[in-house]
């Protein structure tokens, strides 16, 4: 399997790259139509969700910048 890799745009989407599958909460696999590459809504304002369809342009701020999370609990 090829790996995946998940970008944090800045003010905008999640682009999702590589081999993955999106499924829903019951598990139904989304069409991707062979893409290798979709973005993934953020800010809640698509009208094509999960999928981004720039709907945030000028109405989302998150400047995305990488950071260790603290270790994970026991």
């Amino acid at each position: 399997m090829a790996k995946t890799k998940i970008t944090v745009n800045n003010n905008g989407s999640l682009r999702v790259e590589g081999d993955f599958e999106i499924v829903d909460k019951n598990g139904n696999t989304y069409g991707l139509g062979g893409r290798e590459l979709v973005s993934i809504c953020r800010c809640g304002l698509s009208k094509n969700k999960p999928f981004c369809d720039a709907s945030h342009k000028g109405h989302f701020e998150h400047e995305a910048e990488a950071f260790d999370l603290p270790p994970k609990k026991q």
